[in-house]
């Protein structure tokens, strides 16, 4: 497996453009299914959950090509209704071929998702939302089995706004017959570029961004071109880069409205950061104190931050304590940081900080995809050398990290442990 070897102590500087949200651009791919006709995505960002996704959708029978960050899906031909184990169990996100396949062809079997071992995502909140449009389920032997004789529209209050829940009922309840309206729902900027997607195609959806939102069903949709809007956790990743480091890394391409509360914590930490129309600076002296944080949906503290903003508040002065609202399993990392010098105890959903530490290079492995981010930003700032294995947890959702962090001044290498590279793949 491929691994990071990082030589510390080195401020970061320059610029970095922010790629496309993986967190958008997976959905979009689903719900390119919608329609027999071909859909066209920019600014997808090459990384491996964007090329599982695109299996996934060529096994189940579309054409998908993929130029740069331009991808072109093409569902015309005759859609297959299963979702395989061996594809799902690599990604969560591949949940969301549910809704779109319902859709379109009153039926869907999808394998029980994998992915990031963060903790559980409650699928619940898809399927009970799914029979509310009339869906029929059946769960076992590890997989989902839904269908429809044709769905209807309803009221549906989630019980917690799950952003996947939100996305698969959005899907669903497009062509559903009569008026959807979900309440409760997750308000996430990813949800309104879906929203715009949906829409572009032929949809009726009102309210997305806030906790109602209305969808009033249609007979058919047609093929689109968007542009998937920016990733606001890779933007916020290089702004802790620049902090841990003592550096001053101008992120280009996001607007600093999708990280406002990540910008108000930074600034309570004594990192300065600067806004733009359509960026962010930030810079850092290392005189820093410790906070309190809490994950929460959107527009709460982002959880897939948390891991990297607890590398902040180990170089901090005094003790913050950090709530995770959102995965219960996302502390799994706190061990690895710890073995680079953190002081930081776990109890229960609780992470209190214990500030002021040095980081001092050892090995480390990533346990999940935001849990690497942070412990290569320890090792930007630790003395000596890191070693970062099981990266491959970091290429799910970091385009050319390594080569985005070189440009800043790092000094960083990615090393094979096989003839053929994992991020040649990405190129």
């Amino acid at each position: 497996m491929a691994k990071y070897l990082i030589t510390g102590g080195v401020p970061l500087a320059g610029k970095v453009r922010i790629s496309g949200a993986k967190n958008s651009a997976l959905k979009l791919m689903a719900a390119s299914l919608l329609s027999p006709r071909k859909s066209i995505l920019h600014n997808v960002p090459l990384i491996q959950d964007v090329f599982t996704m695109a299996d996934v959708l060529r096994e189940l029978g579309a054409e998908v090509s993929i130029d740069s960050d331009r991808v072109e899906i093409d569902p015309s031909g005759e859609l297959q209704d299963t979702a395989p184990y061996e594809l799902v169990r690599r990604m969560r996100a591949s949940i969301l071929v549910m809704g779109p396949l319902l859709a379109r062809l009153k039926r869907a079997r999808v394998a029980m998702p994998g992915g990031c071992n963060i903790g559980p995502r409650h699928i619940n909140f898809h399927l009970n939302g799914l029979e509310k449009l009339g869906a029929r389920i059946n769960v076992g032997h590890g997989f989902i089995n839904v269908a429809a004789n044709r769905l209807t529209g309803d009221a549906i209050s989630l019980d917690y706004p799950s952003v996947g829940a939100t996305e698969n009922l959005m899907m669903a309840a497009v062509t559903a017959r009569g008026r959807t309206v979900i309440e409760s729902a997750a308000r996430e900027p990813e949800i309104i570029d879906l929203a715009k997607f949906l829409t572009s195609m032929g949809a009726s959806i009102s309210g997305a961004g806030t906790s109602t939102i209305v969808i009033d069903g249609v007979e058919e949709l047609e093929g689109a071109t968007h542009t998937v809007i920016p990733d606001r956790i890779e933007a916020g990743t290089y702004m802790l880069a620049a902090a841990v480091t003592n550096g001053e890394i101008e992120v280009e391409g996001i607007s600093p409205r999708y990280l406002e509360l990540f910008i108000s914590k930074l600034r309570a930490v004594g990192v300065q950061v600067k806004e733009f129309d359509n960026g962010v600076s930030c810079s850092g002296d290392g005189d820093y104190s410790g906070t309190d944080i809490a994950t929460l949906p959107y527009p709460g503290f982002p959880t897939d931050l948390q891991a990297p903003v607890i590398v902040l508040l180990s170089l901090a002065q005094g003790h913050s304590i950090v709530t995770e609202n959102v995965f219960e399993n996302r502390f799994t990392f706190v061990d690895e940081l710890n073995r680079l010098g953190a002081n930081v105890q776990t109890s229960g959903h609780h992470a209190v900080v214990h500030g002021g530490c040095h980081f001092e290079g050892t090995i480390v492995e990533a346990t999940d995809l935001r849990a690497g981010a942070g412990l290569v930003l320890a090792g930007l700032a630790a003395s000596g050398q890191t070693e970062v294995r099981r990266i491959g947890h970091i290429d799910r959702g970091y385009e050319y990290f390594e080569h985005k962090l070189q440009a800043l001044g790092a000094d960083i290498e990615r090393v094979e442990s096989s003839k053929r590279s994992p991020s040649a793949s990405l190129t």
